[in-house]
């Protein structure tokens, strides 16, 4: 989509990982950030990687690199905050590092449920997948002053906003984020 673009969330600590980089770590050979590059590369007009550490093997990796504006490894939401601060689109869809499989027609699907509201959030079953999701650029003021206030937590500030959830229950295994070595290891 020519109106989107893709913030890719790379800057965690890994703690249940072990303090590792996640997105840096070896899937079939490759870094998993370049399986998610491969498959939201051609959904999206551009991508921004939030990253923390290493920002300069993530930077080889192509794409603009962005810091968390907030210190202290404060989450998705200022890795988010980052990103909107960077990306160049009315839309943007944000997904996590540590998800290699994403659907193909992610932001196709969310899109076409977005209508008039401020995010559309990617779903399978009763549980929502926070970290996928398409927002639009006009809540960057919003997040800003949320995070400002201490807020940390995605569903509180969800819930200050108009949010769909997209049902997702076709590509339910697309959503698996890989947490520790062992997942790393079976995935």
């Amino acid at each position: 989509m020519q109106d989107c673009s893709g913030i890719i969330l790379a800057g965690g600590l890994g703690r249940r990982m072990g303090g590792v980089d996640k997105g840096l770590q070896m899937l079939h050979g490759r870094p998993m950030i370049e399986h998610v590059l491969d498959r939201l590369r051609p959904q999206v007009a551009e991508i921004v990687i939030n990253a923390n550490q290493n920002l300069d093997r993530y930077a080889a990796l192509g794409h603009r690199v962005v810091s968390d504006a907030i210190g202290g490894f404060a989450g998705p939401l200022a890795g988010l905050h980052a990103g909107l601060q960077a990306v160049t689109s009315a839309l943007a869809v944000t997904v996590p590092c540590d998800s290699p499989f994403l659907p193909p027609d992610l932001v196709e699907r969310l899109h076409a449920r977005l209508g008039s509201n401020d995010l559309a959030v990617a779903k399978t079953g009763a549980q929502a997948h926070p970290v996928f999701a398409l927002v639009r650029q006009s809540v960057a003021g919003n997040l800003e002053t949320f995070l400002a206030s201490g807020g940390r937590k995605i569903d509180a500030w969800y819930a200050a906003l108009k949010v769909v959830e997209v049902n997702f229950d076709d590509e339910a295994d697309a959503f698996r984020n890989i947490n520790t070595l062992e997942e790393l290891g079976r995935a």
